[in-house]
């Protein structure tokens, strides 16, 4: 982990203790409910396990290649709001990285 931020691919309820256990404190779950099907799990699942093992969490589903002005900065208020360090991902990291990076260079984050 580097920083107050890191990226991901999918995690699973059964990950949120392994994160919370490696220092995060929030995770930012940026991919639609059932993207990958009926095997991906929910949101609602996986706030479950994050909010059980101590970790705060937001549900901000983006669509790849998608990504508008409005998800930026909605996405800037979660991260200057949650506790550091954060873990992002979606279903490769490269969306919750691409967030990131263009409200870094939008200079929207407090860090």
């Amino acid at each position: 982990m580097t920083g107050t931020v890191n990226f991901a691919a999918q995690l699973y309820p059964e990950h949120m203790v392994e994160v919370f256990q490696k220092g995060y404190r929030s995770v930012i779950n940026n991919r639609p409910d059932l993207e990958g099907g009926t095997e991906q799990p929910t949101s609602a699942s996986l706030e479950e396990a994050a909010r059980n093992a101590g970790i705060d969490y937001v549900f901000q589903p983006v669509v790849a290649g998608q990504i508008t002005q409005l998800d930026v900065e909605a996405f800037a208020r979660h991260f200057n709001e949650l506790p550091k360090p954060i873990l992002m991902f979606c279903r490769t990291g490269n969306r919750s990285s691409s967030l990131y990076q263009t409200a870094k260079q939008m200079d929207l984050l407090n860090d």
